[in-house]
This record gives C-alpha cells, sequence and structure tokens, in this order.
C-alpha cells in the first residue's frame, strides 16, 4: 500500500484523476476521440524485417500497423480486404514482387498509398515507381520512428 505522500501514491492518482471528455447535449458525455491512425500494412518476405517494421509503426505516433504479408499476392488480398492508408512493400519477393504487387493495388482504385522499401538503393529507378503508382522509393535502413511522418508529409498524404 502506498502512502498519500509518497511519489508513487502522487503519480497513480494523476493517472486516476478525471478523464478528458466532450460533450454533446443529445448523447452526454463520451470519451474525447484520439485522432485518427495512418493505417499501415507490411509486405516483406524477411519476417525480420517484418516484426521490425510492425514494431517501428506501432512506436510512432499516429500510425497504426493493421497487417503483414508475406509475398505481394498476399499483400494485394490484405489490401483490398484491409483497406490500408499506407503500404511498405518490398521490391524484391519471390512470385509477384513488389513493383507487380504496387501495380495491382493502385490500379485496383486502392485509395492506399504505396512505399517501395529495399535494401539496394538503386533497386528501383524513379520512373519505374511512378509507373507502378508507387508514391516513393526508400532504403529499408532508413525506416525510423520519424520516417514515416515525414514521408506522409512530403508525398503530401496528410491532408
Amino acid at each position: 500500500m502506498l502512502a498519500a505522500g509518497s511519489a508513487g501514491w502522487q503519480h497513480a492518482r494523476t493517472l486516476h484523476e478525471a478523464p478528458r471528455f466532450t460533450t454533446d447535449s443529445h448523447l452526454g458525455a463520451r470519451a474525447e476521440a484520439a485522432p485518427p491512425s495512418i493505417r499501415v500494412l507490411v509486405v516483406d518476405d524477411q519476417p525480420i524485417f517484418l516484426a521490425l517494421a510492425y514494431e517501428l509503426i506501432e512506436m510512432t505516433p499516429g500510425f497504426e500497423p493493421i497487417g503483414q504479408a508475406r509475398s505481394g499476392e498476399q499483400g494485394v488480398a490484405l489490401a483490398a480486404r484491409l483497406r490500408p492508408d499506407l503500404v511498405l512493400m518490398d521490391v524484391r519477393m519471390p512470385g509477384v514482387g513488389g513493383i507487380e504487387a504496387a501495380r495491382r493495388i493502385t490500379s485496383a482504385g486502392s485509395a492506399a498509398a504505396v512505399v517501395l522499401v529495399s535494401s539496394d538503393p538503386q533497386a528501383v529507378p524513379a520512373a519505374q515507381a511512378a509507373e507502378c503508382g508507387a508514391m516513393a522509393v526508400m532504403r529499408k535502413d532508413h525506416l525510423r520512428p520519424g520516417t514515416l511522418a515525414t514521408l506522409w508529409e512530403r508525398c503530401g498524404l496528410d491532408d
């Protein structure tokens, strides 16, 4: 049991003070809504990159990982089903690669922004990325907590 004057008690009391509420006269009190998260699907054949990217997205304010796929085919199917805002797509995968998968996602009318990721900076020329509907190409080792928000803003997707 914590004493009333202890630092732990003060911290616990602060966490349990009145929650923030908004009121609406015909709905009564309700919890204040959080800003909408940018829903991200990660597509990569390397399990370690999938895990790291998923964790990084979870750590990035305003972004939410909603799924992961290990092939281009799975990525296309999940993009249709989950309707992400952003797809991080590996360029080189067995079967349907990232460029073709990006083309399929964007040509199906998806509103998702597709960003091609690769460990090889020369893997995709800019013209080829644009032709398949990708918004950007990024090196895997450049993916960091602040990178997603910056990329989202630079691509003009933060409207």
